[in-house]
């Protein structure tokens, strides 16, 4: 397969994925499409780099965070609309308030807890990818999933998400 036909396999596959971490780590929907497309123009780039790498994804992964933390040193944000993309569901309307109430409960974390989490629970990425990542000693990452799991469990925005459907 040649180098385009296989990156724009990897792509295809992992678009979903990449914007919908880019709203986890507390981007909005518009930004995080802007993040994952920069991201793969960046792997894009690099691909014989990203094609060689041990673990594909915790590569995508750390740049991915590595364009997010730039972007953020460098632009203003202070709006930040908190609507969500939309997420296919038997009952729609449930999905979204569920979706909301885990979005604004992420977005109370601190950003590295934030990071941890999603990396950790939505990119499924071990513990030892995510110190690779985020350039931390496994031991920190621990600390963050502890913490960020202990805040999510006692966030009130999750109480009708711990009792479950009626």
């Amino acid at each position: 397969m040649d180098r385009d036909a296989a990156f724009s396999e990897y792509a295809a596959a992992r678009w979903r994925v990449l914007v919908r971490a880019g709203v986890l780590l507390g981007c909005d929907p518009a930004a995080a499409e802007d993040l994952a497309q920069l991201t793969l123009l960046r792997c894009y780039v690099k691909w014989p780099h990203v094609e060689r790498a041990a673990d594909r994804h915790a590569y995508v992964a750390r740049i991915q965070l590595n364009l997010l933390r730039t972007a953020r040193r460098r632009r203003w944000s202070g709006e930040r609309p908190t609507e969500l993309p939309d997420l296919p569901t038997a009952d729609p309307a449930t999905r979204l308030d569920d979706a909301d109430a885990l979005a604004r409960a992420l977005a109370s974390l601190p950003a590295a807890q934030r990071q941890a989490v999603v990396l950790r629970f939505y990119l499924q990425l071990s513990e030892r990818q995510i110190a690779e990542v985020a350039r931390v000693a496994p031991g920190t990452v621990k600390s963050r999933l502890s913490r960020a799991l202990t805040a999510l469990a006692a966030h009130p925005g999750l109480a009708a998400l711990r009792e479950g459907p009626p």
